[in-house]
């Protein structure tokens, strides 16, 4: 009796046993079992009984390439239309006496005194003129060669930006001025002052910027992805954060073919139209861009595990059992991402419960799907 109960304490070790060296074969060896058919399954695979896939609410389909319509949304901020800023410069060599124009923002009209320069180039042309003129009423070849001397002198003011009006003040003055006052050409709001009163400049420096408000620029940035299907003219509908009301129609006008290395990001640019000056170069403004509709292979975004490494999927390979795929990915729209990569038309591709998969994959192979892996 006391034999027969040895034998069953040893047989019941032996299965004991038999089961940890099982376990322990199969934690080393990164398989699992299908819990429905018993198959082992390979390292980047996962196999999930009946109950789980339906607690973990996992469904699949197949995808085929569909067209998608694209109608993105971007954040920007409205700047200064560069191609509006008009640049007044020296119009000689000389030192800034006195500039009219202290603070940017400041509006300036069209002849409006900007700055005053004392240059011994325009001096001397301003003597030229006067003693010339004074020559005029000489008999002989002095009152010939007068007329001739007043031309060259005048024209050279002429060159310098001197006003008609300001050369005929020198006129048979006796003490000429060194000091000339310069007017503004155009009207426009101050968006930069170069120079400061009191330094010299060389002819042609720029000394002020004034920019025309009346069209604005929208500068975004778009992922490289998106910008693809972008285009030049291209129709856009604006709306603002300070005026939720108030909507324009844009067009792009400009794509940087040149892509920010850290970010991956282009800059696009739209021209908006700034009726009364309502709206402010630093506002931020949102463009809905409206893109014809693009043929790709598209699946909604949770279906995608997105690491920082890698992107990857999970497919049906066989009933039960499912394995992970590196994916690359495009452009997302309406709560779709497009697949760039290569599928099987024949795979059913998971698209609910994706991330149930992930976190029983991890809780049983201890490690991330893509671990060590990149794109």
């Amino acid at each position: 009796m006391k034999k027969t109960k040895y034998i069953g304490i040893l047989i019941i070790v032996f299965i004991v046993l038999s089961a940890c060296h099982s376990k322990d074969k199969e934690d080393h060896s990164g398989h699992d079992m299908n819990p429905e058919t018993n198959e082992q399954t390979d390292v980047n695979e996962i196999s999930l009984s009946k109950q789980q896939i339906k607690l973990g609410n996992i469904t699949t389909q197949t995808i085929a390439e569909t067209q998608s319509s694209l109608n993105q949304t971007f954040t920007g901020v409205l700047t200064i239309n560069q191609e509006k800023v008009a640049t007044i410069s020296a119009k000689a060599m000389g030192r800034i006496e006195k500039l009219f124009l202290k603070t940017t923002g400041e509006y300036v009209k069209k002849n409006t005194p900007v700055y005053s320069l004392y240059s011994e180039d325009i001096a001397i042309a301003k003597q030229d003129y006067s003693a010339a003129y004074k020559q005029l009423a000489m008999p002989g070849d002095f009152g010939k060669n007068a007329q001739n001397l007043l031309k060259a002198a005048k024209q050279k003011l002429q060159y310098y930006g001197v006003t008609n009006s300001q050369i005929e003040n020198n006129k048979g003055n006796i003490d000429v001025s060194p000091y000339t006052t310069f007017y503004s050409n155009t009207s426009g709001y101050v968006s930069e002052i170069i120079a400061t009163e009191g330094s010299y400049v060389m002819e042609g420096s720029p000394l002020i910027k004034l920019a025309d408000l009346n069209t604005l620029w929208l500068e975004i940035q778009v992922n490289v992805n998106y910008a693809r299907n972008l285009s030049v003219g291209q129709s856009a509908t604006v709306s603002f954060a300070d005026f939720p009301e108030k909507t324009i129609k844009a067009k792009i006008s400009f794509i940087n073919p040149e892509i920010i290395p850290n970010t991956r990001l282009l800059l696009i640019r739209l021209q908006i139209p700034n009726q009364n000056l309502q709206l402010k170069p630093g506002m931020q403004a949102i463009a809905k861009i409206n893109q014809a509709a693009v043929k790709g292979l598209f699946i909604p975004t949770d279906a995608v595990i997105r690491e920082q490494n890698a992107s990857y999927i999970w497919v049906e390979k066989r009933p039960g059992v499912f394995e992970n795929l590196m994916v690359e990915t495009g452009i997302e729209t309406n709560g779709m991402i497009e697949i760039k990569s290569e599928i099987d038309a024949s795979k059913k591709i998971v698209i609910t419960g994706t991330y149930a998969i992930n976190s029983e994959y991890k809780f049983r192979k201890g490690s991330d799907p893509m671990e060590g892996m990149k794109m």
